[in-house]
């Protein structure tokens, strides 16, 4: 494979709640697809390059206003996030690609609607229909041995522990665990790494621990897959609140604020889609002289 140079590319940071992504305009700079994963890998490692949670390209579409693809800092191409979106909304409306309150965003997921809150053209929050949550368990994938066709409280051994997990898919998977101790107190390092390559799912998972509140708040910790801890997570957010409401641990067709280690979201399931709303906030502009990997 030919080494690729790149002179004098230009990027973005951006954060959603902490959880942070480099965006590169590749309408413009047009990186190879056999180079996305690489490049990913090599700007996201921290202390050594940039550093972040993934990295997202904006790219053409065929079916909606834009297309957003995501990778995590270790190559993997992930289907969406919903942090990483609305980043994504603010970067396209604020460099004048696509300049509407409302967009259509094709993912690997499909097409999400994003609907900017604007202020003197600058994006303060975006509230994403995230649509349907999957809960077919050869959808999402989840794999049990008695083969449900739904993932509901469940009990999964790892390690010294047994937890009660339930599966979901935002177009990504989750397990989400539901606890009556704090979650600070949960080794999520240790038991989220082994969560997720269980073999239970077979393309991996993201791990939440959620601690309920009350009827219309809780705190929410994310291993993400492929990423490691993080400071929140947007589709495990949603995921959270689908579980929980299905569980009847949250109130019906209620906002729900959730407590992410780096902020809040409000997540809205009406029994059939999934709405996310939040902020995304610009860290800097930089320029790479040149790379080649």
């Amino acid at each position: 494979m030919n080494n690729y140079n790149t002179e004098d590319l230009e990027f973005e940071k951006y954060h959603g709640l902490g959880n942070d992504y480099i965006l590169i305009n590749n309408l413009k700079y047009k990186i190879p697809e056999e180079k996305m994963n690489e490049l990913a890998k090599l700007l996201c490692t921290p202390h050594f390059s940039i550093g972040a949670d993934g990295l997202i390209y904006v790219c053409k579409s065929q079916k909606a206003d834009i297309r957003m693809r995501i990778f995590n800092n270790d190559g993997s191409e992930a289907e969406m996030c919903g942090n990483g979106i609305r980043c994504f909304s603010k970067y396209i409306y604020e460099h004048d690609i696509i300049k509407k309150g409302e967009i259509s965003i094709e993912t690997l997921k499909g097409i999400n609607i994003a609907q900017l809150n604007i202020t003197n053209n600058t994006v303060s929050t975006v509230k994403i229909d995230m649509g349907k949550p999957i809960l077919d368990c050869e959808q999402i994938p989840v794999e049990l041995d008695d083969y449900p066709s739904q993932c509901i409280n469940e009990q999964i051994v790892v390690l010294d522990k047994i937890f009660n997990f339930s599966a979901v898919s935002m177009g990504n998977p989750h397990a989400v665990i539901f606890t009556k101790n704090l979650i600070s107190d949960i080794d999520l390092n240790k038991y989220g790494a082994n969560i997720e390559s269980d073999e239970h799912f077979p393309r991996k998972t993201n791990v939440e621990f959620v601690k309920i509140i009350s009827k219309k708040e809780a705190n929410v910790r994310v291993f993400e897959r492929g990423v490691g801890i993080t400071n929140s997570c947007g589709t495990g957010s949603c995921a959270a609140v689908v579980v929980g409401t299905i569980l009847g641990l949250f109130e019906k067709n209620t906002p729900i604020l959730i407590h992410n280690d780096g902020g809040d979201l409000i997540i809205h399931y009406n029994g059939k889609e999934v709405f996310m709303e939040g902020p995304a906030i610009k860290v800097f502009t930089g320029y790479i002289d040149k790379i080649e990997f």
